[in-house]
């Protein structure tokens, strides 16, 4: 297989657009959801087919991964020993295709042995649980620029929304009763802050810790609501308590 690219799929760190917890993301690929976790390799077959190849080498994705952030060359080859499942189809849409094949498809179903559709990108047309969490992933990468946008009366507005309550209340209940794990996920954000992960049936929260926080919600299509920081005075609590329970990357 010619490798593309790769992602992690951990406790701390995958994909939003599978699921809201690690449980959940593993179970939609159908694999065990060990606490190790898994690193999932994307590529093409010398007929161009796309196939998304899980291994349990985490360490060795990890390491690719890095090293291509940094821009340095890595050759990511998996042992076959550590190959879980391999899966028709991508779950993610790629700009780019290995050299020397044809262009990238799918291949026929049932083509991996596992009788389901192949793997394919969320839709963009469409509002419901993925786009949700793919709009949180959003924010959590530009933070700077959507902490910039909270007016001083945004907060206010969202405050009275009864989905912003809810969401706020279960994630409250997360710091009192162990949510799955992955629902609650803190990653390093600067010297003493975090970026705060955080999702349950129908909404997504993300937040810095010290500073403001924005929900969505399955019921508002495309709508960011917004918990400034001096909106709400038990949101510092709040968040603090979310990254004493978070799952962190090692």
């Amino acid at each position: 297989m010619y490798v593309l690219t790769a992602v992690l799929l951990t406790p701390a760190q995958f994909p939003g657009f599978l699921g809201d917890d690690f449980p959940e993301a593993c179970s939609l690929l159908g694999v065990a959801p060990n606490r190790e976790g898994y690193g999932l390799v994307l590529g093409q077959d010398e007929e161009g087919a796309r196939w998304t190849v899980v291994v349990d080498d985490v360490s060795l994705v990890a390491a690719a991964i890095a090293s291509w952030d940094c821009g340095m060359e890595y050759d990511l080859s998996p042992d076959e020993r550590t190959i879980v499942v391999s899966l028709a189809g991508w779950p993610v849409e790629l700009s780019v295709a290995a050299p020397g094949v044809p262009e990238p498809h799918d291949p026929e179903q049932g083509a991996d042995g596992t009788g389901r559709v192949p793997l394919a990108p969320p839709s963009a047309e469409a509002w419901g649980p993925v786009q949700r969490r793919l709009g949180a992933d959003q924010i959590a990468r530009e933070w700077a620029d959507w902490r910039g946008r909270v007016a001083t009366d945004g907060g206010a507005a969202a405050a009275a929304h009864p989905g912003l309550a809810r969401a706020l209340e279960e994630a409250a209940e997360y710091t009192r009763t162990p949510p799955p794990a992955g629902r609650v996920r803190s990653s390093f954000a600067g010297e003493g802050v975090r970026t705060l992960r955080v999702d349950g049936p129908g909404w997504s929260l993300v937040a810095r810790t010290g500073e403001a926080a924005f929900v969505l919600l399955d019921e508002e299509p495309g709508e960011v609501l917004t918990v400034p920081r001096e909106g709400d005075p038990d949101l510092p609590e709040l968040l603090a308590a979310l990254d004493g329970v978070a799952v962190r990357p090692v």
